[in-house]
């Protein structure tokens, strides 16, 4: 995660401007409660979407799966120009002229790399994040305030980048043969403390919390984050509409500064049973660990990546590392040789990577549905997100592309647990509802 952000300052993503309200009615009647078929009752609500609509959303996910591969080619041409051209040795150099401790060798080393990173990446972010996003119709913002952002992002990233490259850098010059050890721990302890700081220091940097103050809708959520032993006392409403027509929300802190926000999207484009179906999901995260769960998931992947890294490090300056002007694993200099070796490693296992999240969000749909008791609202929202993703992959695309379950994953999840809670008549409604 550290690396990755100093490779390329991580930008929001911008959503679909589409009114959600008007995209999907409620699917037909599927029978009574004992013919009630799940996988009728899941076709019948994605056969809701308009062709038009299924169209546009596989069209700007699939765009997404080229995405993958431009950005691995362009971030690894950048650190090849860097190496070939000996640009990286100057900045090195550049470097050590300017003072003599190692430490605030690499703070300048790690400033100079990451605006070059940025200035080079810059017209893929652009359309990445902002011309793609438009053409979609999924995005609120005008250049001027997006831009803004995307500066406050990288004054953000030089930060964040230059603390880690400057604790990973004492590491690899301290244990040159087993750096790649230590330097998975530090990842590691550097990512649960971003996970700390992040809620309470950088996303009020982009957008503003206010309580929410409807008690119709606060008041519910807070009886489930009570039920689940949450240590809040409020609900909190994030400005995202300026940016995003996405409906997003999360329930993120630790050492008491636990917080539940939602999104104004939510609030405008859902009804009650889709929000607490959604911050119920949220809620899981929080109950089931996910956030720490994921830290010690991808570390184990680091450090397979990092055991990888210190094998081809070795073997590329055996081999190139003279012409690079690169002295060892403790020269800065070779920080793109790093880079380059982590973004393959990263694309190459992006199967792995994105079915680790998908498993841990299929544990927060259970959790949450479990929790709200509101399939119907599941789904909704379900076919809400398939405005920008694909509603109905096929099972190889899922595996290899989707972080998240599918829509029809979601759907065929809800109606499965509609279907085993309605002979206990715990449900009112046996069939689709309309809100």
């Amino acid at each position: 995660m550290i690396l990755r952000f100093v490779l390329l300052v991580v930008l929001a993503l911008a959503s679909p401007k589409v009114s959600y309200a008007q995209q999907a009615s409620p699917p037909p009647t599927v029978g009574s409660i004992s013919s009630f078929d799940p996988v009728r009752a899941a076709k019948a609500w994605l056969d809701t979407v308009p062709a038009e609509n299924r169209a546009k959303s596989d069209a700007y996910f699939e765009g997404g799966y080229w995405l993958i591969l431009w950005n691995f080619l362009v971030g690894a041409a950048i650190a090849i120009v860097l190496l070939a051209a000996k640009l990286s040795a100057r900045l090195r150099d550049f470097a050590e002229r300017m003072t003599n401790s190692k430490m605030l060798q690499v703070v300048i080393y790690a400033i100079g790399y990451i605006f070059i990173v940025a200035i080079l990446s810059f017209p893929l972010t652009f359309y990445q994040f902002f011309v793609r996003e438009h053409q979609y119709g999924f995005a609120t913002q005008t250049f001027g305030p997006w831009l803004v952002e995307q500066l406050i992002a990288l004054v953000v990233g030089l930060i964040a980048g230059t603390i880690a490259l400057s604790i990973l850098y004492v590491v690899f010059r301290r244990a040159p043969r087993s750096w790649w050890i230590w330097g998975t721990l530090v990842v590691i302890l550097l990512s649960f403390f971003g996970n700390f700081i992040a809620p309470i220091y950088v996303e009020p940097l982009f957008n503003t919390y206010k309580p929410l103050t409807d008690p119709n809708i606060r008041d519910p959520i807070l009886a489930m984050a009570r039920a689940n032993e949450i240590p809040v006392k409020q609900v909190f409403e994030v400005d995202a509409s300026r940016q995003t027509t996405r409906v997003s929300a999360n329930v993120a802190g630790m050492l008491g500064t636990t917080r539940i926000a939602l999104n104004d999207n939510l609030l405008k484009q859902c009804t009650l049973p889709e929000i607490r179906a959604v911050m119920a999901h949220e809620m899981g995260h929080y109950v089931l660990n996910h956030g720490a769960k994921l830290t010690i998931y991808f570390g184990v992947v680091a450090l397979l990546g990092f055991a990888i890294a210190r094998f081809v490090f070795d073997w590329a300056m055996r081999n190139w590392g003279e012409r690079w002007q690169v002295r060892g694993i403790g020269d800065p200099a070779g920080l793109p040789l790093l880079m380059l070796i982590f973004v393959t490693f990263t694309f190459l296992m992006t199967p792995v990577l994105n079915s680790i999240v998908r498993t841990t969000e299929r544990e927060a749909d259970q959790f949450g549905i479990n929790t709200s008791r509101e399939p119907d609202g599941a789904c909704k929202v379900a076919l809400k997100l398939g405005a920008y993703r694909k509603l109905n992959p096929t099972p190889l695309e899922e595996f290899i592309f989707f972080d998240h379950p599918s829509g029809r994953a979601r759907i065929r999840m809800a109606m499965d647990w509609k279907a085993a809670h309605l002979p206990a008549g715990n449900l009112d409604a046996p069939e689709p509802a309309t809100d």
